[in-house]
Order: structure tokens, then sequence, then C-alpha cells
């Protein structure tokens, strides 16, 4: 059974690993430097529109994130 701190982990694990900054991020998905940190810190999980927007960003396959590979 996947967890939400395991989806938490892989998510803040790319966000860190992408080169970018959370500012930089932040702007290009239309949320606030503060969003991603909390991503990042695994406090909080993007809004859907935004996990969608995060992963195609960060050229990430949703799949892979959610464990549903």
């Amino acid at each position: 059974m996947v967890t939400l701190e395991q989806i938490q982990e892989r998510l803040a694990e790319e966000i860190i690993h992408s080169g970018m900054s959370q500012t930089k991020i932040a702007k290009k998905i239309g949320v606030s430097q503060q969003a991603v940190s909390s991503y990042v810190r695994r406090c909080k999980m993007p809004a859907f529109d935004t996990f969608a927007n995060l992963c195609r960003l960060l050229d990430l396959d949703a799949n892979y994130i959610l464990f549903l590979q």
C-alpha cells in the first residue's frame, strides 16, 4: 500500500533534484514560493491542477510520483 508520505517524499526529491529554485518553480506554476517550500518539506500536497503543472514543468511522470508504475 502506498502512503501519502511516500508520495510526498518522491515529489520533494524531484523538486530538489530539478536544479530550479523554489522561487522559479513557484512563478512558473502560479503558486507562492512558500507553497513550493511546503511541498519540499512534505507539509502539504499540491492541489491536483498544481500537481499536474508541476509534473509538466519538471518533466515528471505523474504515475511515477504516485507509484502507479
